[in-house]
Protein backbone atom coordinates (compact mmCIF):
# COMPACT_ATOMS: atom_id res chain seq x y z
CA UNK A 1 0.00 0.00 0.00
CA UNK A 2 1.29 3.25 -1.04
CA UNK A 3 0.66 5.99 1.38
CA UNK A 4 -0.75 9.29 0.20
CA UNK A 5 0.72 12.46 2.28
CA UNK A 6 -0.42 15.77 1.89
CA UNK A 7 -3.26 15.64 0.68
CA UNK A 8 -6.99 16.16 1.77
CA UNK A 9 -9.36 13.39 1.88
CA UNK A 10 -10.93 14.12 -1.58
CA UNK A 11 -7.65 14.69 -3.57
CA UNK A 12 -6.56 11.06 -1.90
CA UNK A 13 -9.84 9.59 -2.91
CA UNK A 14 -9.33 11.15 -6.71
CA UNK A 15 -5.74 10.38 -6.70
CA UNK A 16 -7.19 6.45 -5.90
CA UNK A 17 -9.45 7.36 -8.83
CA UNK A 18 -6.17 8.18 -11.43
CA UNK A 19 -4.19 5.49 -10.31
CA UNK A 20 -7.44 3.00 -11.21
CA UNK A 21 -7.28 4.96 -14.52
CA UNK A 22 -4.09 4.72 -15.65
CA UNK A 23 -2.38 1.93 -14.29
CA UNK A 24 -1.13 -0.53 -17.08
CA UNK A 25 -1.22 2.63 -19.89
CA UNK A 26 1.70 4.33 -21.51
CA UNK A 27 0.73 7.90 -20.51
CA UNK A 28 1.47 11.24 -22.30
CA UNK A 29 1.51 14.49 -20.13
CA UNK A 30 0.99 17.79 -21.00
CA UNK A 31 1.87 20.31 -18.87
CA UNK A 32 1.41 24.23 -17.91
CA UNK A 33 2.55 27.08 -15.73
CA UNK A 34 1.28 25.33 -12.56
CA UNK A 35 4.12 22.59 -12.50
CA UNK A 36 6.75 25.16 -11.90
CA UNK A 37 5.28 27.31 -9.15
CA UNK A 38 6.64 24.99 -6.79
CA UNK A 39 10.81 26.07 -8.47
CA UNK A 40 9.71 29.79 -7.84
CA UNK A 41 8.03 30.75 -10.71
CA UNK A 42 5.04 32.47 -11.01
CA UNK A 43 1.72 30.97 -12.52
CA UNK A 44 0.26 33.18 -15.11
CA UNK A 45 -3.71 32.66 -13.77
CA UNK A 46 -3.40 31.04 -10.67
CA UNK A 47 -4.71 32.66 -7.56
CA UNK A 48 -2.09 35.02 -6.50
CA UNK A 49 -0.63 35.58 -10.10
CA UNK A 50 1.05 38.90 -11.12
CA UNK A 51 -0.81 41.01 -13.26
CA UNK A 52 0.42 41.25 -16.75
CA UNK A 53 0.49 43.35 -19.94
CA UNK A 54 2.33 40.60 -21.81
CA UNK A 55 4.20 42.24 -25.08
CA UNK A 56 2.81 40.83 -28.24
CA UNK A 57 4.82 39.91 -31.13
CA UNK A 58 3.51 42.70 -33.21
CA UNK A 59 4.80 45.21 -30.87
CA UNK A 60 8.25 43.70 -30.30
CA UNK A 61 9.39 43.69 -34.01
CA UNK A 62 7.14 47.19 -34.83
CA UNK A 63 9.29 49.24 -31.95
CA UNK A 64 13.04 49.91 -30.92
CA UNK A 65 11.81 51.22 -27.82
CA UNK A 66 9.53 47.83 -27.23
CA UNK A 67 12.14 45.72 -28.24
CA UNK A 68 14.71 47.36 -26.06
CA UNK A 69 12.10 47.52 -22.64
CA UNK A 70 11.81 43.77 -23.48
CA UNK A 71 15.38 42.90 -23.27
CA UNK A 72 15.90 45.04 -20.11
CA UNK A 73 13.56 43.28 -18.67
CA UNK A 74 14.14 39.67 -19.64
CA UNK A 75 17.77 39.89 -19.07
CA UNK A 76 16.68 41.30 -15.04
CA UNK A 77 14.66 38.34 -14.81
CA UNK A 78 16.97 35.65 -16.65
CA UNK A 79 19.43 34.90 -13.75
CA UNK A 80 16.81 34.38 -11.34
CA UNK A 81 14.64 32.82 -14.26
CA UNK A 82 17.89 30.37 -15.10
CA UNK A 83 18.26 29.74 -11.46
CA UNK A 84 14.90 27.96 -10.74
CA UNK A 85 15.30 23.98 -10.12
CA UNK A 86 13.34 21.26 -11.10
CA UNK A 87 10.86 19.96 -8.35
CA UNK A 88 9.28 16.99 -7.36
CA UNK A 89 6.63 16.81 -10.16
CA UNK A 90 9.42 17.27 -12.63
CA UNK A 91 11.56 14.94 -11.28
CA UNK A 92 8.34 12.23 -11.07
CA UNK A 93 7.56 12.99 -15.03
CA UNK A 94 11.17 12.49 -15.58
CA UNK A 95 11.05 8.62 -13.66
CA UNK A 96 7.99 7.56 -14.95
CA UNK A 97 9.63 8.28 -18.79
CA UNK A 98 12.69 6.27 -17.53
CA UNK A 99 10.17 3.30 -16.27
CA UNK A 100 8.90 3.50 -19.67
CA UNK A 101 5.17 4.59 -17.93
CA UNK A 102 5.31 8.13 -19.49
CA UNK A 103 5.91 8.34 -23.96
CA UNK A 104 6.81 11.73 -23.05
CA UNK A 105 6.06 15.24 -21.77
CA UNK A 106 4.22 17.66 -23.87
CA UNK A 107 4.77 21.30 -21.75
CA UNK A 108 3.44 24.92 -22.55
CA UNK A 109 6.25 26.13 -20.13
CA UNK A 110 9.38 28.03 -21.63
CA UNK A 111 11.66 27.43 -18.55
CA UNK A 112 13.41 24.24 -19.50
CA UNK A 113 12.90 22.56 -16.09
CA UNK A 114 11.33 19.44 -17.63
CA UNK A 115 14.82 18.97 -19.24
CA UNK A 116 16.91 19.66 -16.69
CA UNK A 117 14.95 17.50 -14.54
CA UNK A 118 15.74 14.26 -16.83
CA UNK A 119 13.12 14.05 -19.27
CA UNK A 120 14.06 12.88 -22.93
CA UNK A 121 11.21 13.42 -24.78
CA UNK A 122 10.23 17.23 -24.22
CA UNK A 123 7.57 18.81 -26.90
CA UNK A 124 8.36 22.51 -26.19
CA UNK A 125 4.97 24.09 -27.52
CA UNK A 126 5.75 27.47 -26.80
CA UNK A 127 9.53 27.32 -27.19
CA UNK A 128 12.21 28.10 -24.65
CA UNK A 129 13.96 30.81 -22.93
CA UNK A 130 17.46 28.71 -23.46
CA UNK A 131 17.91 29.59 -27.04
CA UNK A 132 17.73 33.44 -29.00
CA UNK A 133 17.99 33.45 -32.74
CA UNK A 134 18.26 35.75 -35.42
CA UNK A 135 15.43 37.07 -37.56
CA UNK A 136 17.73 37.74 -40.60
CA UNK A 137 20.10 34.87 -40.44
CA UNK A 138 18.53 31.81 -38.61
CA UNK A 139 21.58 31.86 -36.40
CA UNK A 140 20.96 30.37 -33.16
CA UNK A 141 22.59 32.03 -29.86
CA UNK A 142 22.77 30.11 -26.12
CA UNK A 143 21.11 32.07 -23.87
CA UNK A 144 23.87 32.15 -21.30
CA UNK A 145 26.59 33.48 -24.07
CA UNK A 146 23.76 36.64 -24.79
CA UNK A 147 23.69 37.04 -21.03
CA UNK A 148 27.10 37.59 -20.71
CA UNK A 149 27.11 40.08 -23.99
CA UNK A 150 24.05 42.12 -22.71
CA UNK A 151 26.55 42.67 -19.30
CA UNK A 152 28.98 43.53 -21.14
CA UNK A 153 27.23 45.88 -23.51
CA UNK A 154 25.72 47.44 -20.29
CA UNK A 155 27.77 47.56 -17.33
CA UNK A 156 25.61 50.05 -15.52
CA UNK A 157 23.06 46.98 -15.26
CA UNK A 158 22.34 45.46 -11.31
CA UNK A 159 20.11 42.58 -11.10
CA UNK A 160 17.41 44.14 -8.08
CA UNK A 161 16.81 42.62 -4.57
CA UNK A 162 13.56 40.51 -3.77
CA UNK A 163 12.67 40.54 -8.12
CA UNK A 164 9.33 40.39 -8.97
CA UNK A 165 9.79 37.49 -11.10
CA UNK A 166 7.14 37.02 -14.07
CA UNK A 167 6.12 33.65 -15.09
CA UNK A 168 8.28 34.18 -18.55
CA UNK A 169 11.23 35.27 -16.83
CA UNK A 170 10.33 38.71 -16.93
CA UNK A 171 10.89 41.69 -14.88
CA UNK A 172 9.53 45.33 -15.40
CA UNK A 173 12.28 47.35 -15.36
CA UNK A 174 12.41 50.91 -14.05
CA UNK A 175 14.13 52.42 -16.98
CA UNK A 176 16.16 51.12 -19.69
CA UNK A 177 17.57 54.60 -21.06
CA UNK A 178 21.01 53.65 -22.26
CA UNK A 179 20.39 50.11 -23.37
CA UNK A 180 22.14 48.25 -25.59
CA UNK A 181 19.82 46.25 -27.41
CA UNK A 182 21.79 42.50 -28.45
CA UNK A 183 22.02 42.00 -32.02
CA UNK A 184 22.93 38.98 -34.02
CA UNK A 185 26.84 39.01 -33.88
CA UNK A 186 27.32 37.26 -37.61
CA UNK A 187 24.77 39.52 -39.56
CA UNK A 188 24.05 42.30 -37.32
CA UNK A 189 20.09 41.57 -37.46
CA UNK A 190 17.59 41.76 -35.10
CA UNK A 191 17.49 39.29 -31.96
CA UNK A 192 14.22 37.00 -30.88
CA UNK A 193 13.84 34.65 -27.68
CA UNK A 194 12.63 31.00 -29.53
CA UNK A 195 9.54 31.25 -27.61
CA UNK A 196 6.23 32.03 -29.20
CA UNK A 197 4.68 35.47 -28.19
CA UNK A 198 0.97 36.60 -27.44
CA UNK A 199 -0.25 36.48 -31.18
CA UNK A 200 2.08 34.04 -33.11
CA UNK A 201 1.04 30.82 -33.79
CA UNK A 202 2.09 27.50 -32.44
CA UNK A 203 4.28 26.05 -35.28
CA UNK A 204 3.03 23.26 -37.19
CA UNK A 205 5.61 20.88 -37.13
CA UNK A 206 5.60 21.41 -32.99
CA UNK A 207 2.28 20.95 -32.80
CA UNK A 208 2.24 17.35 -34.78
CA UNK A 209 4.95 16.36 -32.31
CA UNK A 210 2.56 16.70 -29.30
CA UNK A 211 -0.14 15.14 -31.15
CA UNK A 212 2.15 12.01 -32.16
CA UNK A 213 2.69 11.90 -28.16
CA UNK A 214 -0.59 11.91 -27.73
CA UNK A 215 -1.09 9.35 -30.94
CA UNK A 216 1.01 6.77 -29.63
CA UNK A 217 -0.29 6.76 -25.78
CA UNK A 218 -3.42 5.11 -23.82
CA UNK A 219 -3.63 7.87 -21.52
CA UNK A 220 -3.28 11.66 -20.77
CA UNK A 221 -2.26 13.43 -17.72
CA UNK A 222 -2.65 17.22 -17.67
CA UNK A 223 -1.12 19.23 -14.86
CA UNK A 224 -0.83 22.61 -13.81
CA UNK A 225 -2.37 24.20 -16.71
CA UNK A 226 -5.90 26.26 -16.50
CA UNK A 227 -6.18 24.67 -20.10
CA UNK A 228 -7.68 28.60 -21.33
CA UNK A 229 -4.41 28.33 -24.44
CA UNK A 230 -6.47 26.39 -26.96
CA UNK A 231 -3.63 24.53 -28.04
CA UNK A 232 -3.91 22.41 -24.61
CA UNK A 233 -7.95 21.68 -25.38
CA UNK A 234 -6.97 20.42 -28.88
CA UNK A 235 -4.72 17.62 -27.47
CA UNK A 236 -7.54 17.09 -24.91
CA UNK A 237 -9.98 16.49 -27.91
CA UNK A 238 -7.12 14.39 -29.46
CA UNK A 239 -7.36 12.05 -26.45
CA UNK A 240 -11.02 12.03 -26.21
CA UNK A 241 -11.57 11.29 -30.01
CA UNK A 242 -9.72 7.65 -29.14
CA UNK A 243 -11.55 7.36 -25.93
CA UNK A 244 -8.72 7.25 -23.55
CA UNK A 245 -8.50 7.87 -20.04
CA UNK A 246 -8.01 12.01 -18.53
CA UNK A 247 -6.70 12.80 -15.70
CA UNK A 248 -6.19 16.73 -14.48
CA UNK A 249 -4.51 17.39 -11.99
CA UNK A 250 -4.64 20.95 -10.98
CA UNK A 251 -5.40 23.22 -8.64
CA UNK A 252 -8.56 24.87 -8.69
CA UNK A 253 -11.02 24.86 -11.57
CA UNK A 254 -9.74 24.09 -15.31
CA UNK A 255 -11.83 24.93 -18.63
CA UNK A 256 -12.20 20.90 -18.97
CA UNK A 257 -12.58 19.36 -15.51
CA UNK A 258 -16.23 18.22 -16.93
CA UNK A 259 -14.37 16.43 -19.73
CA UNK A 260 -11.77 14.66 -17.60
CA UNK A 261 -12.08 11.24 -16.49
CA UNK A 262 -10.91 12.00 -13.14
CA UNK A 263 -10.00 15.67 -11.99
CA UNK A 264 -7.62 15.87 -8.88
CA UNK A 265 -7.76 19.24 -7.23
CA UNK A 266 -4.48 19.65 -5.36
CA UNK A 267 -0.46 20.98 -5.99
CA UNK A 268 0.53 19.18 -9.33
CA UNK A 269 4.19 18.35 -7.31
CA UNK A 270 2.79 16.57 -4.25
CA UNK A 271 0.23 15.04 -6.66
CA UNK A 272 2.83 13.20 -9.47
CA UNK A 273 4.86 12.29 -7.09
CA UNK A 274 2.71 10.40 -5.00
CA UNK A 275 0.84 9.27 -8.48
CA UNK A 276 4.51 8.43 -9.69
CA UNK A 277 5.19 5.97 -6.80
CA UNK A 278 1.55 4.70 -7.07
CA UNK A 279 1.82 3.44 -10.89
CA UNK A 280 5.25 2.00 -10.29
CA UNK A 281 3.65 -0.02 -7.30
CA UNK A 282 -0.25 -0.14 -7.69
CA UNK A 283 -2.33 0.88 -4.69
Amino acid sequence: MTTVTELDAAATDAVSEAVAALSGRRIAVLTGAGVSTDSGIPDYRGQGAPARTPMTVDQFFASDAARRRYWVGSHLGWRAFAAAQPNGGHLAIADLETRGIATGVITQNVDGLHVRAGSRRVVELHGTMRRVFCTHCGQVFDRRDLAERVESDNPWIRIPENIALGPDGDVRPETTEGFRVPVCTVCGGMLKPDVVFFGEFIPAAKFRDAEQLVQGSEALVIAGSSLVVNSGIRLLERARRRRLPVVIINRGATRADARATVKVDAGTSEVLAVLGAALVRPL
